[in-house]
């Protein structure tokens, strides 16, 4: 077969044709008219109509895709064609950002663009977009182990949530002489997810393991953690060859089996190596809610190295213990806990209270529940009834017309709403985001005020979500579409608190919301499951389409939601977690119980790590939608109820 651009006269063909294209992309009318002014509606209390998309709105949506894939050619034509657009800050980091990383996303550390950067960087500091250049910058300096130049640039990062940066951050501090010890007890708190280590991580637990800030153990363990979640070759670059590497590709495949097998042959390993394999048998015994779980974990607690479990195994050591109804083993699985992961998530702190509760050491349990009291969470809302308060939503603050006045002209959010009406939520997110730093209370409620009179009902949410003593809890809890939901709720006796609060995690209200699966629109139907249901319910001229409009995906949602309802005995934990996961797997988590356990012990026990996180979402945003509604306290434990054992049966639902 004939190579390409193996005849040289081709090869000119090709440049001259190039050279002529690059002319024509390049030239001033190549993809648009002259951009014209953005203009927002003046009227914020008018519905946010969509505003007209020009052609240089293209243009730079197609940048910003060039600049996503990091392609340098495509993001400087684009870029050229966008000399007079209104967000040049934009057009300038996209143009730049292909610079600085190559086509896998690695950062580059021969990249040419140093100048380029550090003009963006003065010209466009205190904006959203410089921060967000810092960022990738750091990355690159980083990689350069240009540690004077990448500390002056930390300094002045803000939003500063990149765990690849914050890994840098201590090799500098390592490179420049900071004692190894000190860096491994900060590197503790910053490597509990492989999923977000970059680069940076794994070049640093080998350097503090050869410097002697951490043992080779603990270098092993955070490989070993890594291949938990299937990173391979990360967990080999991290720890080195893991005397237990296959037993834990066992426990991931067979946990049955290398539970068994273990038993016969743990022995020939040392006391550490038995304790952590027992520990990774224990995690994926109890994904798969075996009652085996809690045998193995009782084995490796009395073995010790709880220090050297995965974040994955710690957490589920405790959820182990709750299902079996094992409360010394959640207690000491608790204490035994990394600081950072038992600190990050209220659930530990309620569960230690109830594991010292049923060990009748009530005046701690009561310290442990005071500490989370008021969060305004699924346990927050749980320690607030261990301790006889009631739930419910707290007094409303309300904010002036005139303080909501100037939200409206506030730049960040102007500039938001033209990015969501290209549909650029991820950039229109960090502009609103960027804008809420250092408000008040009040400020943060009278934005969220006015992101629910331009229609923006996520931001609202977000917004409001962030207040600490003031708060309005019909703006963190919001109800639009009313007029739509509450007569189709109504019809088919549909809890219209629990409806809210799965749109709530659902969508978030953005009408245009579509999923990885191809779930859509606010009660996130899929395709299959609005076919189904359209059936149903007698929706005959009912066609795929119609799922983008708002009533028809309320109606089939909704239907589709009571439907799950009935068919799982009117549990709403249950029928919670069967409209993110499926009805047949609630059928079978539910049917694989050894007795009636609490909803909240159910719900906390659910394998998959999104569906978990979903019902408790769900059922604490029904607690208070149904108090905002009511004005009337609301019992979350009542809401969950007792989920008993129940033989799993088949059901045409999708």
């Amino acid at each position: 077969m004939r190579k390409p651009f193996q005849n040289p006269l081709s090869i000119l063909k090709i440049l001259f044709g190039l050279l002529i294209l690059s002319a024509a992309l390049l030239s001033p009318g190549a993809f648009a008219d002259k951009p014209k002014k953005v203009n927002l509606p003046k009227s914020y209390e008018s519905k946010l109509a969509p505003e007209e998309i020009t052609d240089a709105d293209r243009t730079f949506i197609e940048l910003r895709e060039a600049a996503k894939k990091n392609d340098v050619f495509r993001s400087q034509q684009l870029a050229a064609a966008l000399a007079n657009y209104p967000y040049d800050d934009y057009v300038a980091y996209f143009r730049i950002k292909p610079q600085l990383f190559d086509s896998g996303g690695g950062a580059r550390a021969d990249t040419g663009a140093d100048t380029q950067v550090n003009t963006f960087l003065n010209q466009y500091q205190g904006s959203a977009i410089a921060d967000r250049m810092r960022n990738d910058w750091l990355l690159v300096l980083g990689k350069r182990k240009d540690w004077s130049n990448f500390d002056a640039e930390y300094a002045k990062f803000i939003v500063d949530d990149d765990t690849t940066v914050k890994c840098y951050v201590l090799q500098s501090h390592l490179a420049q002489g900071e004692n190894a010890s000190k860096v491994a007890f900060d590197a503790r708190s910053i490597l509990i997810d492989p999923r977000y280590f970059g680069q940076s991580c794994q070049e640093l637990v080998p350097l503090l393991v050869q410097a002697g800030g951490m043992t080779t153990s603990e270098g092993r363990a955070i490989g070993r953690a890594a291949n938990e979640m299937g990173f391979d070759t990360m967990s080999r670059r991290l720890g080195g060859e893991d005397p237990i590497a296959d037993v834990v590709k066992m426990a991931k495949t067979d946990p049955v089996r290398a539970y068994k097998d273990f038993q016969q042959i743990g022995n020939r390993y040392s006391k550490e190596n038995q304790a952590v394999a027992w520990g990774v048998i224990g995690q994926f015994l109890a994904k798969k809610l075996d009652p085996n779980a809690d045998d193995a974990y009782r084995l490796q607690q009395s073995l010790g190295y709880n220090e050297l479990l995965s974040t994955e195994s710690q957490e589920w050591k405790v959820r182990a213990g709750l299902r079996a109804k094992d409360w010394l083993l959640v207690k000491q699985a608790i204490e035994g806990m990394n600081p950072t992961v038992r600190s990050r998530d209220p659930a530990w702190t309620y569960w230690y209270g109830r594991a010292l509760k049923a060990e009748g050491q009530d005046a701690k349990a009561r310290e442990s529940f005071e500490l989370i009291q008021d969060q305004f969470n699924f346990y927050g809302q749980l320690a607030r009834e261990e301790l006889g308060k009631s739930n419910h939503a707290p007094a409303r603050t309300k904010v002036s017309e005139q303080e909501i006045d100037v939200m409206a002209n506030r730049n960040g959010f102007i500039r938001a709403q033209h990015l969501y009406a290209m549909n650029l939520r991820f950039e229109g997110n960090r502009e609103w985001n960027w804008e809420l730093r250092n408000m008040s209370d009040k400020q943060l409620l009278a934005a969220a005020e006015y992101g629910k009179r331009v229609n923006l009902y996520d931001r609202v949410v977000n917004t409001a979500d962030r207040t600490k003593q003031e708060h309005d809890f019909t703006l963190r809890y919001p109800t639009p579409f009313k007029d739509d939901l509450a007569p189709i709720a109504k019809q088919i006796d549909l809890n219209l608190a629990w409806a809210y609060g799965l749109i709530r995690q659902e969508s978030r209200f953005i009408m245009n919301a579509s999923s990885n699966v191809g779930a859509s629109g606010l009660m996130q139907v899929m395709p299959n499951t609005a076919k189904y249901v359209a059936k149903k319910i007698g929706m005959t001229s009912y066609t795929s389409q119609q799922l983008q409009d708002r009533n028809t995906n309320l109606t089939l949602g909704s239907n589709y939601l009571n439907m799950v309802l009935n068919d799982l005995d009117g549990s709403w934990v249950l029928a919670s977690a069967a409209y993110n996961a499926g009805p047949g797997r609630s059928k079978q988590w539910r049917e694989k119980l050894d007795g009636p356990v609490e909803g909240a012990i159910f719900a906390e026990t659910i394998p998959f790590n999104e569906t978990r996180t979903y019902v408790k979402n769900v059922l604490s945003n029904s607690s208070y939608y149904a108090s905002v509604m009511q004005g009337q306290s609301q019992s979350l434990k009542q809401r969950l109820g007792i989920i008993a054992p129940k033989a799993a049966t088949q059901s045409d639902l999708p």
